[in-house]
């Protein structure tokens, strides 16, 4: 049973850390939509952890099935990185909205500076 909630942690961290890898990206493409859900999927996340106290309940779940309490006793995460996530990934977060609100702005004020009825176009 300890195997299936390490699994299913590491699943739910790898997918909230691609969001926070991929979000950058989004921004840079002008996919702002994208980077809005990725940005949505963050703040869930830390509700999720802020009701519970800042641990993931999924550690909760796995700690009845161990003794062991190392920073990676429930995911499959190198034990500085389990250690270290918060802080990793909170900056890695940061970074990468303001990337977005970086590329967003420009866009804005780029549009906002051509004459009415002209079209964006990529590239201009």
């Amino acid at each position: 049973m300890l195997t299936a909630i390490k699994l299913l942690h590491t699943v739910n961290w790898a997918i909230l850390a691609g969001s926070i890898v991929v979000l950058p990206f989004a921004g840079a493409l002008r996919r702002f939509r994208w980077a809005s859900i990725l940005t949505g999927i963050v703040p869930l996340e830390c509700g999720v952890l802020a009701v519970n106290r800042g641990r993931c309940p999924l550690s909760d779940v796995a700690q009845r099935f161990t003794a062991e309490r190392a920073d990676n006793f429930d995911i499959y995460l190198p034990n500085w990185v389990a250690r270290h996530n918060k802080v990793i990934f909170g900056v890695l977060f940061i970074a990468g909205e303001l990337v977005v609100l970086t590329y967003w702005l420009r866009e804005r004020y780029a549009n906002s500076a051509r004459p009415a009825g002209t079209a964006f176009r990529e590239g201009q």
